[in-house]
């Protein structure tokens, strides 16, 4: 199976890591991954801005670099949902790029996702054992893409504790441009949300622009909590397999 990883804006700018621990998990579950180079960002702040017209001359470009790709996968809950929901919208009365669009919107996953619906893989491994671990739900991934079991599922079978949160699907605040746009707003919604945050050792979420938003008012607050990305959380989870019973069966 071939995956092109479609690592985002934000994993290319501030988030790395999950860039790269997302090649090395779906490398660690038999994957090839490739990268293609001539990838940008997928439009989704015209999008959200109502520059429609530049945002599908963004899409465009994205339609062309991922046509042959088998699947494609990102580290991000927006940015799967602006290729799979919002790329067949900007293309509605042009059946041509229509086609092209809902092509790729079906074979677009997010990480999480791609790695419990496709691969059919729910257990990593055991590298969170210990760990008590808060998931934060992206607007996106959960409303947009209705994703919610398949992060949570990989979290628990590796071992973590999911502490419960009773603002884990409460919106974060950032929205793109509507931090933006509304700064006081947005760092209010954040500061409410985190308010409510349980004691725990890790705050990970699917999208990268939630966790610089919850990252940056955590030190603000210097609140003792380490913020990762999901990617490297689900590779740290695969980091420690299973101890096999030599006397089983």
């Amino acid at each position: 199976m071939r995956v092109a990883l479609f690592v985002t804006c934000l994993a290319d700018q501030f988030l790395a890591e999950a860039g790269v621990a997302a090649v090395k998990l779906l490398r660690h579950l038999g994957v090839e991954v490739e990268f293609p180079p001539a990838q940008t960002c997928c439009g989704q702040p015209a999008y959200n801005a109502g520059y429609w017209n530049e945002a599908r001359q963004m899409a465009a470009h994205t339609l062309g670099v991922f046509e042959d790709a088998e699947y494609v996968v990102l580290p991000s809950g927006s940015c799967t949902a602006m290729v799979r929901s919002f790329y067949p919208e900007l293309y509605r009365d042009m059946p041509r790029k229509f086609s092209k669009a809902e092509a790729l919107s079906r074979k677009t996953y997010e990480l999480a996702e791609f790695i419990v619906k496709v691969l059919g893989v729910s257990t990593l491994g055991l590298g969170l054992e210990g760990q008590r671990i808060a998931y934060h739900h992206g607007c996106h991934a959960l409303r947009e893409l209705g994703i919610k079991d398949e992060p949570l599922t990989l979290l628990a079978n590796a071992g973590a504790s999911l502490v419960p949160w009773e603002a884990a699907i409460e919106c974060c605040g950032f929205g793109g441009l509507f931090s933006v746009k509304l700064p006081e707003v947005s760092l209010s919604m954040a500061d409410r949300k985190l308010s409510t945050l349980p004691e725990v050792d890790v705050l990970t979420s699917a999208d990268g622009g939630c966790l610089l938003h919850l990252s940056g008012r955590i030190a603000h607050r210097r609140l003792n909590v380490a913020v990762k990305p999901l990617a490297s959380v689900l590779w740290e989870a695969a980091q420690k397999t299973p101890e096999v019973d030599a006397h089983a069966g």
